[in-house]
């Protein structure tokens, strides 16, 4: 006999229970017509905006369904949980709302910033563990002290109630389409949010396509879908914090390889891209989990022209500090940074040669790092070069190469970029 599967499937009814319970901690977000983006890709682009909810991040709607859900003798000992961001924030302002004690352990690396951010949001009722360098430390200890102090663990993502609160976004998105959707795409980490929205677009419009959108990174719901299971990546790409997993959730894997027509990735440097052009362009501040969706929308430019389509932001909690990292990251997936070891001879006028001769009129140098050797013929630099346009870059290396200053071309070599630069 063929194998039965029987798997959890967030049902309507709840998911509208979820969205009444929920509404004294969570926004109504809009579904916002992009005027911008329609003429750009011929197609009527709307964006549902996650990046303006409470705690910036759709995170707030799966934490409180589910902490408003326990019963007094779950929440008797407080709440736990493991978080380096925005799932953190949203646990902390349901403990404030609820008046429920929690304790939110983070790794020992996160910023300051969003260490505050949890504190503001949960006041006196929190209290924050740094323990450990990475995620999977901080999951371990509040596992831990989930066992030891009875405290209630909210998972991030792989629960019926926190994933229903996440579906209460495909709720507000048909009601405030002005026309059925013909495309959606949304960012997949733990796969709560695809699982959630996935499972209402299929019950109120099924002829959606809906795609799910992966950092190249950390494609974990791509590898687990292709697998047939959910499976552990060996490494994945930190950048994408927001949606950089190893592991997806058992019930959110079974939803998503259900419901959804295709999980796809795309290039962290073109996220980092998009971040910048929502920024400059739309005075529009998201995270590089909540640009994951519009990094899409050029893989099917041809596929949604005339169509309706949706995207989700889902949250803005982008740390300053990040801006420089986010431009090159952008430069250098644009071809418009290039990283180079120059040869230069140990003779005066050698880069006074470099720069009228060899460099294009309109390229800059952004780095420069030499130390002259007098005893060799030639001493190296490591030099980083940005393009007006990516063309450029071919005649600057025939040039080099012809006038003996080409020694090695670093940008296929990261970690030789981030030892040297």
């Amino acid at each position: 006999m063929p194998e039965t599967r029987s798997i959890y499937m967030p049902q309507v009814e709840d998911v509208r229970r979820a969205a009444e319970r929920i509404q004294p901690a969570a926004l109504r977000t809009p579904l916002q017509f992009a005027e911008r983006l329609s003429k750009k890709y011929a197609a009527n682009i709307y964006l549902k905006r996650e990046d303006l909810q409470t705690v910036r991040s759709y995170k707030i709607r799966g934490a409180y369904n589910k902490m408003s859900s326990l019963s007094e003798a779950d929440s008797a000992g407080g709440v736990c949980c493991a978080s380096a961001g925005n799932h953190a924030q949203g646990v902390a302002l349901s403990c404030r709302l609820l008046k429920i004690k929690g304790t939110i352990f983070m790794p020992v690396p996160t910023p300051k910033q969003k260490i505050d951010q949890v504190l503001m949001f949960g006041e006196d009722f929190v209290e924050i563990e740094l323990v450990g360098d990475t995620f999977d430390d901080a999951f371990a200890a509040a596992l831990s002290f989930s066992e030891a102090r009875q405290a209630y663990f909210i998972p991030p993502f792989d629960d019926p109630k926190v994933i229903e609160g996440q579906a209460t976004i495909g709720l507000e998105m048909v009601e405030q389409a002005i026309e059925p959707l013909d495309y959606l795409f949304m960012p997949i980490g733990g796969g709560g949010l695809s699982a959630g929205v996935s499972a209402m677009m299929r019950a109120f419009s099924p002829q959606t396509k809906i795609i799910g959108v992966e950092p190249a990174g950390a494609p974990a719901m791509k590898a687990s879908i292709e697998a047939g299971k959910p499976i552990i990546l060996d490494h994945i790409e930190k950048f994408v914090d927001g949606a950089a997993v190893k592991r997806v959730g058992d019930l959110n894997f079974e939803i998503c390889r259900e419901l959804l027509d295709e999980v796809i990735t795309v290039e962290e440097g073109l996220i980092c891209e998009w971040i910048l052009e929502l920024y400059n362009r739309d005075a529009c501040v998201v995270e590089p989990a909540g640009a994951l969706s519009l990094a899409a929308l050029d893989q099917y430019r041809e596929e949604i022209k005339g169509k309706n389509v949706a995207c989700v932001l889902s949250g803005s909690n982008n740390d300053i500090t990040r801006t420089e990292e986010i431009k090159e990251r952008a430069l250098l997936y644009g071809g418009l940074k290039h990283y180079f070891i120059v040869s230069f001879p140990q003779r005066a006028g050698a880069l006074r040669e470099f720069v009228v001769d060899i460099l294009g009129p309109t390229d800059d140098i952004s780095h420069f790092e030499y130390t002259k050797k007098t005893s060799r013929e030639k001493g190296s630099a490591v030099v980083g070069i940005e393009l007006k346009q990516p063309e450029d870059f071919q005649g600057l290396l025939e040039r080099m190469k012809a006038n003996g200053f080409f020694g090695d071309y670093l940008n296929d070599k990261q970690e030789l970029i981030d030892l040297l630069v």
